[in-house]
């Protein structure tokens, strides 16, 4: 179930402060506090309050700040109110993200910002069932 530098955060666990850690972060309790690391694992039932900061974030829970990853993947069940900066942004049917999105991409390894794009439930909007 463990993977080799990877650390599960549970679900009966809750963090008050910052977490940084290298490789892949599991998280299934709550965390007030900013996140860092180099792949993050959101389930369902979990809670981050505080920016995130990875090269790629998967969400399957609730999110309350800004995220910024490389690849970043809203599942069905994501809840996520903030912005998101991102090389490439997936959002599934049924997930509620509510902020601005913005890809920072560029040629020859310049950073270049593409103008943000503001969405509100954008998993719904495209069922037909927007607030």
């Amino acid at each position: 179930m463990f993977r080799r530098g990877s650390t599960v955060i549970g679900s009966g666990l809750k963090i008050v402060g910052n977490v940084s850690a290298e490789g892949l972060v599991e998280v299934h309790g709550q965390i007030e506090g900013d996140v860092s690391c180099t792949s993050l694992v959101i389930s369902p039932n979990a809670q981050i309050h505080g920016s995130v900061a990875a090269e790629k974030v998967v969400v399957n829970g609730r999110v309350e700040g800004p995220i910024q990853g490389g690849d970043v993947i809203l599942k069905s069940k994501a809840h996520v109110i903030g912005d998101i900066r991102h090389q490439s942004l997936t959002i599934e049917k049924g997930a509620y993200f509510d902020g601005r999105a913005a890809q920072a991409h560029g040629a020859n390894g310049q950073q270049r910002d593409a103008p943000a794009t503001k969405i509100r439930g954008a998993a719904r909007a495209l069922r037909g069932d927007a607030e």
